[in-house]
């Protein structure tokens, strides 16, 4: 910060000789030194109101090692599956930018026959260490299978699904596909879609 200093000019004296005027202050200087006292002050609150200390920053979304993240194999997941197990089809594991470990994954029912459907499951640690199902970002009354998952550099899940517009669409020929954005907001989840180009295998 830079700081504005007054000087006073010379005056004649009753003998003759040059001296200091009385010692006054120009009103500009008391505005510059206040203004340099407010931003400084400013600056202290903005840092930490109660300390006047920088506070810890918290690290952004960022991909986690699946080891330290909840598994979704030891997750009760919300799907009516009867008597076949759940399969879980794609996840990662990531900080979504909340500083808690979280899993996004994709599962469905491993039924014998047909292309069953996935629902997207956002997963956090739980009680007793069993990972706890925080949000449903796809539910598989949607008909859709999930073939990618990936975290986006400022938070959001991305994912690519593909379907079926109808009954009467054979199940080894999908005729919808999409991509999927999850984005934060609030306490819960926005989605948005988009059509793109169909891949059969």
């Amino acid at each position: 910060m830079e700081t504005a200093v007054g000087t006073t000019a010379g005056q004649q004296t009753a003998a003759g000789r040059t001296g200091p005027r009385p010692g006054r202050t120009a009103p500009w200087h008391w505005a510059v030194t206040a203004a340099g006292c407010a931003a400084l002050v400013a600056g202290a609150l903005a840092a930490n109101p109660a300390s006047g200390t920088p506070g810890p920053a918290r690290p952004g979304p960022r991909a986690l090692p699946a080891a330290v993240a909840p598994d979704p194999a030891g997750a009760e997941l919300p799907l009516d599956c009867g008597p076949f197990p759940v399969k879980i089809a794609v996840s990662f594991a990531a900080d979504l930018g909340d500083g808690r470990p979280g899993t996004v994954a994709a599962a469905h029912c491993a039924a014998e026959n047909g292309t069953p459907p996935d629902a997207v499951f956002l997963l956090g640690p739980g009680p007793g260490g069993r990972p706890t199902v925080l949000a449903t970002l796809l539910s598989e009354r949607e008909n859709l299978t999930v073939s990618r998952l990936a975290l986006r550099s400022d938070g959001a899940v991305t994912g690519h699904a593909q379907g079926y517009s109808g009954e009467d669409v054979p199940r080894f020929k999908p005729d919808i596909s999409i991509d999927l954005t999850w984005t934060r907001k609030g306490g819960g989840w926005d989605r948005s879609q988009t059509a793109a180009p169909l891949t059969l295998t």
